[in-house]
């Protein structure tokens, strides 16, 4: 008995610990969007096959944070969270990028991710 609830605690401890990309809403907007940007990273950054598919689905889980973010904020708050969404996002590149392509990543990233566009009246 007390295996079967261990099991099942194990089980379910794992479940709420997913990653934010599967229990987050994904629409094909998001799809084609990261497979966008991703591309023009890679022109520059050289991903491996490996790499590449993993800086996809981290690029799919910051873009639809982001979307929650300016669906639900304005103003200088929206800007703030999405300040330290993108701080978020950077530092989660730690681990897929090497330091060279990190550094790279960090130089382009306003071109390629601008945090937000500003048009004149």
């Amino acid at each position: 008995m007390k295996t079967v609830l261990l099991s099942f605690a194990i089980v379910f401890s794992g479940l709420l610990s997913a990653q934010d990309i599967y229990t987050q809403k994904n629409t094909e907007i998001h799809d084609a969007e990261a497979q966008r940007i991703t591309n023009a990273y890679n022109s520059q950054l050289a991903l491996d096959a490996n790499q590449f598919l993993i800086f996809e689905k981290k690029i799919e889980e910051f873009l639809i944070k982001r979307a929650k973010i300016e669906e639900r904020f304005k103003g200088k708050e929206k800007l703030d969270m999405l300040y330290k969404m993108q701080a978020r996002e950077t530092k989660e590149m730690n681990d897929i990028l090497t330091r060279p392509q990190l550094a790279l990543y960090k130089r382009i990233k306003s071109e390629i991710q601008p945090l937000m566009v500003v048009k004149e009246k």
